[in-house]
């Protein structure tokens, strides 16, 4: 019997909306396969460009994010999962480590840092990576907005000591800003147990290695 003339309409509709379909779909699919990997170069040389911020012109000849270990320490890098540490290298010898560290009583939740700590125990430099804080108050902890972020380059666990390690609203050494301590009052304490860890764990973070040697 043969269809009606609307069944067959239908039916041809169908047919080539599926047919669009898949080809649409592997259209996609072939621009994803042809860009991933151009998407992954670029999200890595974000990545290098952040971590060689952190640290001085000439301290280091490795790419730093071929060499890393894996490390864990809620209490002291305040991340609940275990992150990358990424070590900067002189031929064989470490001359830093960058550790990703979170603040998680910042005003407006979890501060995110980098934190760059020289073989000598002194910081190399703080960056902020991401945060919530208020516009015009607590993102001054963006170095696109201030200099304050810079006040712990140099500074190590006896620079200053230990009662120095706040802001100083609670007689510290570290500026607080205009209304908003809350801010810098969870960097600066962030900052200082990073300090801690990596002074309780130099053997492991500046143990000599080859420079490629590739990610541990």
């Amino acid at each position: 019997m043969a269809l009606p003339e609307i069944s067959r309409s239908m039916l041809k509709n169908s047919l080539v909306l599926g047919l669009f379909a898949i080809v649409t779909v592997g259209v996609v699919a072939l621009t994803q396969l042809g860009t991933r990997d151009r998407i992954a170069a670029a999200e890595r040389d974000a990545q290098a460009r952040a971590l060689s911020e952190i640290l001085p012109a000439g301290s280091y000849d490795n790419h730093l994010l071929d060499n890393s270990i894996s490390v864990f320490d809620p209490e002291l890098l305040g991340n609940k999962t275990a992150q990358d540490a990424y070590i900067a290298l002189k031929g064989t010898q470490p001359t830093a480590v960058i550790l990703k560290v979170t603040a998680p009583d910042g005003y407006g939740g979890a501060i995110h840092l980098l934190v760059g700590v020289q073989a000598s125990g002194s910081l190399a430099g703080v960056r902020a990576l991401s945060h919530k804080e208020t516009p015009g108050l607590g993102d001054k902890i963006d170095l696109a907005k201030s200099q304050w972020i810079r006040a712990f380059d140099g500074k190590s666990l006896s620079n200053p000591d230990a009662d120095g390690w706040a802001v100083k609203k609670d007689r510290g050494q570290f500026d607080q800003f205009a209304g908003a301590t809350i801010t810098p009052r969870a960097v600066v304490k962030a900052v200082h147990k990073a300090l801690q860890y990596v002074d309780a764990h130099k053997s492991e973070l500046f143990a000599a290695k080859s420079s490629e040697s590739g990610a541990n």
